[in-house]
């Protein structure tokens, strides 16, 4: 069991650190259920992006990256996070790779700071040319990163 707070965040810390600490952000519980899987040779493979509030309740948090992982299992990948447990729709993928040093959200030189970003999830109709009816309009105005 770990705990998730954004106040664990720390970007040098490894999956045998989050077992050990028993703390850790959504990269966190990913790396170590990827590292499990690997010990028992299960293909798993790290995933960024975006997780919308699509049926359920809307995060009063600032919008903000998510995690998880993928694993393949009987010829197909299958999506797991560990961090939420719980079944999800609206993710928006941005990157899959062996793990975060793989696939990061920023390369960079120099200070930085995000300012602001937007990502709309629908939740598809049974049928395609049905515009959304319902959508997710997240707004961050405070900086993810100083």
């Amino acid at each position: 069991h770990l705990s998730f707070s954004y106040g664990y965040a720390r970007s040098t810390r490894t999956a045998a650190q989050a077992y050990e600490e028993r703390v850790g952000v959504c990269r966190d519980f990913a790396h170590l259920a990827i590292a499990l899987c690997r010990c028992m040779n299960i293909p798993a493979r790290y995933v960024n992006g975006f997780l919308g509030d699509i049926g359920v309740p809307q995060d009063p948090a600032p919008m903000d990256f998510s995690a998880w992982m993928e694993v393949f299992l009987d010829g197909k990948w299958y999506t797991f996070d560990a961090r939420h447990n719980t079944p999800r729709i609206g993710r928006v993928v941005i990157a899959r790779g062996r793990d975060a040093t793989d696939v990061p959200l920023l390369h960079t030189f120099g200070p930085h700071r995000l300012t602001t970003f937007k990502v709309w999830c629908y939740e598809q109709e049974s049928h395609p040319a049905t515009p959304p009816m319902q959508g997710v309009d997240r707004t961050l105005t405070t900086p993810l990163l100083a």
